[in-house]
Parts: C-alpha cells; sequence; structure tokens
C-alpha cells in the first residue's frame, strides 16, 4: 500500500488521537496523541543536527529511563532553539499528557514540527489534550497522518503485512517532511507500528539498518532539520517472535525497510513545489561511501536539480557533479551515465548514439532514474531526491507568513 492510502491496517495495541488545538492556525489538525499497549517495546533514531530541539532531547532521556506509553507531538512550532525554556516546555506538555492519562511523565515522548526559534504554546496545547485523548482510537491513523503535517500537501501512510512461518504481522507507520530534507539520523518525522514480538535490542538493529536505506538515502533541500525522529513501536500482540538473527528476523527487515523506504520516497515526492521524482544510482563502487559521496553531490547539486525542474537535458551538469565528487583516483575515461534507459555518457563521453530528443524523452518524466556506472568496484548506493522548481523558493520565502 502506498502514501495517502486509506487502506491502511490498524496495529493491535496502538491507538491514535488527533484535534485542532489552534497552535498556529486555527480550524487544522495539529495535534496527535499516540497510545501505546502496556509492554510496547519502543526505539527510536533521531536527528545528528547539533542544534538538536528540545522535544528531541527530552524524548532521549525518557526513552532512556523507561519504555513509553504515549507520544505527543505537535505541529506549528518546532521548539527548537529555545533554551532551557524550550526543555520546560516539553518537559510541561508531557506532564499535562500523564497528569490526565495517570502515567508517569517519562512515559511521554514529545515530538514538535514547525517554525524554529519560536516558543511553544504550552497552554494552548494542554487545553486541546482532552479532545486528543477523547479522540484515541485504532483506526485514527488517517487523521494523525493529516495531523502532523506542516508544508507537506499530502500525509504519507503505509502498510503491509508480512507473512512469518504461517503468521502475519501488519506495519503500518506514517511520516510528514516536505522541506528541511536531508536527513542525518541517526522537520522529518516518522512513526511507525507493528504487532509482533521483538526484543529491544533486535528492534533498534532493525531499525538503524531500515532507515540508513531509507530515510538516510532522500533530499530535498540538503538540510538536516533540527527535529528529525523516527520511532518504531512494536505491541507484542502477535504470536509472531522475531528473532536476533534467522528467517523471522530477514522477513521482519525486509517488511519494515519497505515501509520506510515508501514513506521516505512519498517525503521526497512531496518536497515542497517537487514536480519529479529523482533515482540517483550510484553502481561500481570500491565501497558505499564513495558511492554515496557521488550520489549526494548529483541530488544535491542546486543546477542538476533546476535542470530537471525545466526538463533541460542539460546532463553536463550531471557529469560535472560526479567529477566534484571527491572521488580518489577516479577514471574518468571508464564512467558511463544513463537516464532511465537513455545513455548519454560512455566511456567519459557523450554516446555516440544520444540525441537531444532522447534526452527530452525521459526530462518530460516525472520519475526519473540517473544511474551511474563507476567501473571501479562492485558496491552500489541509491539516492532519492526532486527538483527545485520556483514554488520552493516562494513556500521558503514565505515560511514564516
Amino acid at each position: 500500500m502506498t502514501e495517502n492510502s486509506s487502506d491502511f491496517l490498524p496495529v493491535p495495541g496502538v491507538r491514535l488521537g488527533t484535534t485542532c488545538a489552534g497552535i498556529k492556525q486555527p480550524d487544522h489538525r495539529d495535534l496527535v496523541v499516540i497510545e501505546l499497549a502496556a509492554a510496547t517495546q519502543t526505539v527510536a533514531v533521531f536527528t545528528q543536527n547539533a542544534f538538536c530541539a528540545a522535544p528531541v532531547i527530552i524524548a532521549r532521556q525518557h526513552l532512556a529511563e523507561v519504555m513509553p506509553r504515549f507520544l505527543l507531538i505537535n505541529t506549528g512550532y518546532a521548539n527548537a532553539g529555545t533554551g532551557d525554556r524550550g526543555l520546560e516546555n516539553a518537559r510541561q506538555c508531557c506532564k499535562a499528557l500523564a497528569s490526565q492519562i495517570g502515567c508517569r511523565m517519562e512515559e511521554v515522548l514529545p515530538f514538535s514540527t514547525g517554525v524554529i526559534a519560536e516558543p511553544l504554546p504550552v497552554d494552548t496545547i494542554t487545553r486541546a489534550l482532552p479532545d486528543a485523548v477523547e479522540q484515541l482510537q485504532a483506526m485514527g491513523w488517517s487523521d494523525a497522518a493529516w495531523g502532523i503535517m506542516t508544508t507537506d500537501t499530502r500525509p504519507k501512510l503505509v502498510s503491509r503485512t508480512v507473512g512469518i512461518e504461517g503468521s502475519q504481522i501488519t506495519i503500518t507507520g506514517m511520516a510528514k517532511g516536505a522541506g528541511m530534507i536531508r536527513p542525518d539520523m541517526a522537520t522529518l518525522l516518522a512513526f511507525i507500528t507493528t504487532n509482533a514480538q521483538v526484543a529491544p535490542g533486535t528492534l533498534q538493529d532493525c531499525l538503524h539498518d531500515a532507515v540508513a536505506q531509507s530515510f538516510n538515502r532522500i533530499s530535498i533541500d540538503g538540510d538536516t532539520s533540527t527535529n528529525d525522529a523516527c520511532v518504531l513501536c512494536a505491541t507484542g500482540q502477535s504470536d509472531v517472535e522475531v528473532s536476533a538473527s534467522g528467517v523471522t528476523n530477514d522477513a521482519f527487515r525486509q517488511g519494515l525497510t519497505e515501509v520506510c523506504t515508501e514513506l521516505a520516497k512519498g517525503i521526497v515526492r512531496d518536497g515542497e513545489g517537487a514536480t519529479k521524482l529523482i533515482n540517483v544510482q550510484v553502481n561500481g563502487g570500491r565501497n558505499t561511501a564513495e558511492c554515496l559521496a557521488v550520489a549526494y553531490t548529483i541530488a544535491h547539486s542546486p543546477l542538476v536539480k533546476t535542470a530537471f525542474f525545466a526538463a533541460d537535458p542539460n546532463w553536463g551538469r550531471i557529469l560535472a557533479a560526479v567529477g566534484r565528487a571527491g572521488i580518489t583516483e577516479l577514471d574518468i575515461t571508464a564512467i558511463n551515465i544513463f537516464l532511465d534507459e537513455v545513455c548519454i555518457v560512455r566511456k567519459g563521453e557523450r554516446d555516440t548514439a544520444y540525441t537531444e530528443a532522447q534526452g527530452q524523452t525521459v526530462m518530460d518524466r516525472n520519475e526519473i532514474t540517473v544511474q551511474i556506472d563507476l567501473d571501479r568496484g562492485t558496491d552500489s548506493a541509491n539516492v532519492w531526491t526532486c527538483d527545485f522548481s520556483y514554488d520552493y523558493v516562494r513556500i521558503n520565502a514565505e515560511y514564516r507568513t
């Protein structure tokens, strides 16, 4: 199932409630509470931005002390760059929910997204909490996916069923993000749940690998948010136990990675002002690191991205990006470059069979794969990005207004 699907699958042991708190805009879904059944195992990865937001700091602290029973998410204000006041505001919101529910403050993990450096309106949030709690339901995913959005134009919601040794588990997740996206996780937020039984160490390992292949392989504008977080919760309410290795582990990892990848690609498709999804695929590297270096140099290039927006087959910009990616001893006479099925560069120079019309046909498509063959090893890597349009500048120029 893909994002925006109304056929999402609820996860036993998870309930979601969403309300319009009026945090930044009236009549706008902007506050979400997620309830997790007792004994749910929860792990997370967070932004590596040194200027991480107050909710990231508090969520890390709480998660280190006790397994959470509730996740609290607000949009409108990121509560980043707010100092000690921001930390206290995040704690106050956790306390308010804990007091209402009857749990420890540490059993609440806070998450925020929106404008940086503005104080969190604690009173506004706490007044709306009773309604969010009253709305808690297993089928609350769709409203919640809308409720965590900021500049997103559509929700990202994905479900999978995974067959494991004759039984089935469910993995359902949602994500938000459209700008300030070049995750380095371990303003992207992702919340993924499953009813499988998974020990915390194994769950963390699976999440780390899935994020490395999905959320950490996307770039919209090359900016790493102060608030990035990806949370994985396993309620254990199925009879499937995922082991630390072996068949059950392999099947769960694959299903989790598929969900994360679909959510990540949904974020890129919904990039601020984006009109194209670009898959940058680098093959034949000596190691994954140099493949990623090439892929990210292309994905971050404003000249490459604007050429894709214009549907202009100016592939010299791609060639230049490969050359400045910092790969040592790069033999340019070994490099081949393709736009989808069209070879534009063979052995380091324009392919003799290439025509501008062929390039134009590919550039007019909404989804394009740029394939670079380095021919110096066996490793490969993928990065997903999008084009830069006029709307990207407009959206970010007007963001605070």
